[in-house]
């Protein structure tokens, strides 16, 4: 019999289903005589139990179990026999009304959409660049060395400046009264790096061991402590330690140390512009990549399934509650987390994701063998190790799939901006950098 689909709005859909009663009751016998073979029961041997009290314990569940593998069966037989690209898990509901000797059940549920591309020629897109510099290059050398600096102490009469590390106790009152996380012993910061409000780094430089100040401190408006922020403290602090840093010098022994095996200034420099120009390009592309998926959604005319947004909603809330946990958060899987944050996020994920595969299936832009090969060799060049990372992706088949889906995404986005009216910009590198 044609199974009929009826169209209740947009994208959903409604089935009937029926069941042979006899199928199903011949399947909940057989699965309860196989469960009686091996279930215990007091004052039976094993595989002598009953069938009467085999059903009694476990008739339930296991007509459940049958219902559900039938309904699935019945529902995947129709779909595929009426053509239809089912979005989202199918809503069942039994029928009152059904064919003598036969079950009824109603699915509903929703259709994949037809995806129209439109005009990318109409749409502009602007198309980053950048380079690496050789300031870039002075500036993480720079990194490189104070990330393996000492600190050696001042003698007590040498002033706290630029580059030490700093010990005080430190209280800040607001209108005369303490507050929270404004008070603290043997505290240590570097001055001049960031680490404290301006205000306060700017106060203990000048200062002695022994000395104490006090100064008022404006918070920020945007301050992430919403108790104080916008508000006036006045702190006390006392200077308890002077710290002078040393940085190691650009030898031999140190360029060594950072795995350069000549120990030169120009291997390092040159392994160092390697490393930025690779994080360039990973950069770079994942500008002009959002720039191009922007432009791809502005084109695309599609009716979004609510089972695959809320599929959506339900994975980026479940991320957020993992970075909550990471961050420390205490019942961070109790943690109340309206997911009418994450809608728009959702739908336009899932909107995208249904515009590239209908690019990717109309201009056949499928990842070929030799891309998804480049593509792990790159990833494996920031490794101490290339060949193990590469044989730790192509031994795992979903590792290789996210590889695969990167690259798809790669060939979506180089169409699309063989497409589109492109102006290009290039970026200076601190901008790229810190965007």
């Amino acid at each position: 019999m044609a199974v009929t689909v009826e169209t209740l709005e947009k994208l959903e859909r409604r089935i009937t289903l029926l069941i042979p009663a006899n199928d199903l009751n011949s399947e909940i016998e057989a699965r309860l005589k196989k469960l009686s073979r091996t279930v215990k029961a007091d004052g039976f041997r094993p595989g002598k139990v009953p069938l009467s009290v085999v059903a009694q314990r476990y008739g339930y569940s296991v007509q459940n179990e049958v219902m559900n593998d039938k309904i699935g069966q019945a529902f995947a037989s129709a779909a595929n026999e009426a053509q239809l690209r089912v979005a989202g898990v199918p809503k069942v509901t039994p029928k009152q009304e059904a064919p003598e000797g036969q079950l009824a059940f109603d699915a509903t549920f929703e259709v994949y959409p037809e995806v129209k591309l439109g005009d990318l020629s109409a749409v502009e897109v602007e198309r980053v660049s950048s380079e690496v510099t050789e300031a870039a290059i002075d500036r993480t050398v720079d990194i490189l060395r104070k990330q393996r600096r000492s600190f050696a102490q001042r003698p007590a009469h040498q002033y706290a400046e630029e580059g030490d590390r700093v010990t005080i106790d430190f209280e800040g009152k607001i209108d005369g009264e303490p507050f929270a996380g404004g008070k603290a012993e043997a505290f240590q910061f570097i001055i001049g790096e960031g680490q404290m409000l301006e205000q306060f780094d700017k106060a203990v430089r000048g200062m002695v061991v022994g000395d104490s100040k006090t100064f008022p401190l404006q918070f920020p408006a945007d301050y992430h402590g919403k108790d104080v922020a916008g508000k006036e403290a006045d702190f006390l602090v006392t200077m308890k330690k002077i710290e002078q840093q040393h940085l190691p010098e650009l030898d031999e022994a140190f360029i060594k140390s950072l795995g350069i095996a000549d120990g030169t200034v120009e291997a390092l420099r040159a392994d160092v512009k390697k490393n930025l120009e690779r994080e360039v390009r990973f950069r770079v592309l994942a500008r002009n990549k959002a720039a191009a998926m922007d432009a791809l959604v502005k084109v695309a005319e599609l009716d979004v399934p609510r089972a695959l947004v809320d599929s959506e909603l339900e994975r980026l809330v479940a991320n957020a509650r993992e970075d909550l946990k990471q961050r420390g958060v205490k019942d961070a899987d109790k943690a109340p987390i309206p997911t009418e944050l994450f809608q728009p996020q959702a739908e336009r994920r899932v909107r995208l994701g249904l515009a590239v595969a209908e690019l990717v299936r109309a201009h056949n832009l499928q990842a070929r063998p030799e891309q998804l090969q480049a593509h792990i060799e790159e990833l494996s060049q920031s490794y101490e190790k290339p060949a193990e990372v590469m044989r730790w992706y192509l031994s795992d088949r979903q590792r290789m799939a996210e590889v695969e889906a990167v690259v798809i995404e790669n060939n979506a986005t180089q169409h699309v901006l063989g497409q589109v009216r492109i102006s290009d910009k290039a970026l200076p590198f601190d901008e790229l950098m810190t965007a």
